[in-house]
């Protein structure tokens, strides 16, 4: 038995693949992209790459250069969009020694919308993270770029990224554009789930363009059918929502902008947004926001700016006028729920969520279009009473209707209620839906966030210790745990099995959020909740209900440089803050003007900050968990392994294998 152990052994030796020095690849160039296209863009079809190109025409346009872009669908399914800016720099680069035009479309972190000081070329951009259209280029069999600069015409040829015509040029001939930009796509369909561009977003995408861009002429032609479409508005934002709530009742219908002069406190000079708001009493909603014309369709800061700014006007104006009825609260989403809005944000700095900057992540927004937003709507109200009148009935009839929904919530769950765990802090709202329990690690922590969270609707449960590794303790001994106790008796839900027939009426919070230390003990103690829960209490994990708080580890203060006020930069890890680091240096900011903190736990941090960072609904970050690529059955079997105490030698063996691809805090 001893003979076969040691063979099975050695032949285990074997098949290990060995790990050196030669076993590290460094990806080159565009190879990053072409390994993992789903990190750099969308890959359900090609109009996230054809955006990039567009954006870039768009942003000259933002930045007061052409009045017209061209976008066309070819016959052999490339794709061309043409503008009439100031052209892509065609000269060398004064550094790297090559034609700015060929970097800009092979380097992932180069571009002109790093520079953001005065006489920067793009003040406000969309194109921010420095990958635009060099995954474009990354991402396409072929690519053709024409530029009319200086008198002469400059083109240049790509094939998968390569250059393989280098830059030519010659004189411009009278009857040609002087200055503009073209480039034509041809996207690589091996990259994308669908070859074809879905027409409807694309024409959805150039109108927004227009919308956005008043006295801009947008066209699309499709060469097959030889149909054009041409977009110009001159009324902008409202015209646009305008036209899109047709035939629909509006009840008043607010327009404003607000934009920062030079030698604001807070923000800079032209740093702002402009908005149109509609209320409804029915039909579909409308929906849009914008940063730098960049379509923000999963929202983000900007726009909880505008809910927090219209809360406080609309609150504001019914106290005023005494139109509040007796034991009604009112809350954001009654003032929200019925409000349609287009949004337009400019923002000298975005820190958008992901590549393809689908929500704005800036801490500053929120401020930034509240503080606007809020200032003209409370002008207008007192201006036009009546329209304010009718709009405060519509918003209390909200308030009315959310309290008799959560009445009937609480008759279900009125009897037999257990006694709540005393160092339980609740909140006061009933809405089930709305509500937060944050799990927090240690008394210390617990108190912070008792000061800095928000009473109406998150409660506060602090956890001494690390609590009991649940995966194999059975259900009827879990209540001897004073902390499991206090947890079930919180959320309101008994311990129960995945098949289980439960009755979720009793859930106390919509969201049950883990918060710890953004160091390795914090991440064993969310190991040992996620444990407790996913084994426990799976259908909360299986509906959404369970989410992991992401506090920083560093914050990162930053003088005031330029037009840009002193700020506080938060990164959740080493890798977000060199990343920040590198994009201050780009900025111009001499090497240690900043000063870095770590934060050695929460206790650390005051009320205001965990507020900020962890705790704001509009600013945190709050991961839901899941079961992700596995299924639950194959779940089951890894958290056995991970967490069984049976199982420590597949769990070193395991360790072993895959040791090498975690990045340890120690």
């Amino acid at each position: 038995m001893a003979s076969d152990i040691k063979k099975s052994s050695g032949s285990a030796q074997k098949t290990q693949k060995h790990y050196g020095e030669a076993s590290i690849k460094v990806l080159k160039g565009l190879e990053p992209v072409k390994q993992r296209p789903g990190m750099y863009t969308r890959t359900e079809n090609p109009l996230h790459i054809i955006q990039e190109v567009l954006d870039n025409a768009s942003d000259e346009a933002l930045a007061g250069h052409g009045a017209h872009l061209q976008v066309t669908l070819e016959a052999d399914g490339s794709v061309t969009v043409e503008d009439d800016g100031r052209g892509i720099p065609c000269g060398l680069h004064p550094e790297e020694k090559v034609p700015v035009v060929e970097i800009v479309f092979t380097r992932l972190h180069a571009g002109g919308k790093f520079d953001k000081q005065a006489g920067g070329a793009y003040s406000f951009s969309g194109g921010l993270h420095g990958v635009g259209v060099s995954v474009t280029n990354a991402l396409s069999n072929q690519l053709q770029v024409t530029v009319w600069r200086d008198g002469k015409v400059f083109e240049l040829t790509f094939a998968q990224g390569d250059v393989v015509q280098k830059l030519k040029s010659r004189a411009a001939r009278k009857d040609e554009k002087q200055s503009g930009t073209r480039v034509t796509v041809w996207p690589n369909p091996k990259y994308f789930d669908s070859p074809q561009i879905p027409l409807a977003e694309l024409q959805r995408l150039l109108r927004s363009k227009a919308v956005l861009l008043p006295g801009v002429t947008v066209t699309l032609t499709q060469a097959k059918t030889k149909e054009t479409q041409t977009w110009r508005y001159e009324k902008g934002l409202r015209g646009y929502l305008e036209q899109e709530l047709d035939q629909v009742t509006v009840i008043p219908l607010f327009e404003g902008e607000g934009f920062a002069e030079a030698g604001h406190d807070s923000f800079a000079a032209g740093e702002g947004a402009e908005w149109v708001v509609a209320w409804t009493e029915e039909g579909a909603l409308v929906r849009e926001s914008y940063v730098n014309l960049i379509p923000t369709s999963a929202g983000g800061t900007h726009e909880a700016g505008l809910r927090e700014g219209l809360f406080g006007a609309v609150k504001n104006f019914v106290e005023l006028h005494s139109l509040l009825p007796k034991g009604v609260k009112l809350l954001p989403e009654d003032v929200f729920a019925r409000a349609s809005f287009v949004l337009s944000a400019k923002v000298l700095d975005p820190q958008f969520q992901g590549q393809i900057k689908e929500r704005l992540n800036s801490r500053d927004a929120v401020r930034l279009v509240a503080t606007y937003s809020r200032a003209a709507l409370d002008l207008w109200l007192n201006q036009h009473v009546d329209y304010g009148k009718k709009l405060a009935e519509l918003v209390i009839r909200q308030a009315q209707s959310r309290l008799r929904s959560a009445q009937k919530v609480e008759k279900k769950k009125s009897s037999g209620v257990a006694v709540l765990p005393g160092k339980l802090t609740d909140c006061e709202s009933d809405d089930v839906s709305r509500n937060e329990l944050f799990l927090v690690e240690g008394d210390s922590a617990g108190g912070s966030a008792k000061m800095g969270r928000d009473k109406e609707f998150q409660a506060i449960l602090p956890l001494r210790g690390k609590v009991l590794n649940a995966w194999e303790t059975e259900r009827d001994r879990l209540f001897a745990n004073n902390e499991i106790h206090d947890i079930a008796v919180a959320i309101g839900i008994d311990p129960h099995g995945v098949d289980d027939a439960i009755d979720l009426s009793s859930l106390r919070y919509g969201k049950i959020c883990i918060l710890s230390d953004a160091d390795v003990d914090g991440s064993h103690i969310q190991v040992l909740l996620l444990t407790l829960f996913f084994k426990h209490f799976p259908q909360l994990v299986a509906r959404g209900h369970v989410q992991v708080a992401r506090p920083p580890l560093f914050r990162v203060d930053v003088p005031a440089q330029g037009k840009k006020p002193a700020r506080k930069i938060y990164a959740l890890d080493e890798g977000e803050l060199e990343h920040i680091l590198d994009k201050l240096r780009k900025d111009g900011l001499r090497e240690n003007a900043w000063s870095i903190s770590r934060f050695k736990g929460l206790g650390e941090m005051s009320a205001e900050q965990l507020w900020e960072t962890t705790l704001n609904p509009a600013t945190r970050r709050l991961s839901t968990v899941a079961l992700g690529a596995l299924d639950f059955a194959q779940t089951v079997s890894r958290m056995q392994m991970l967490m069984g105490k049976s199982e420590a030698a597949a769990r070193r063996n395991w360790l072993e294998e895959k040791g090498d691809l975690a990045d340890v805090d120690i």
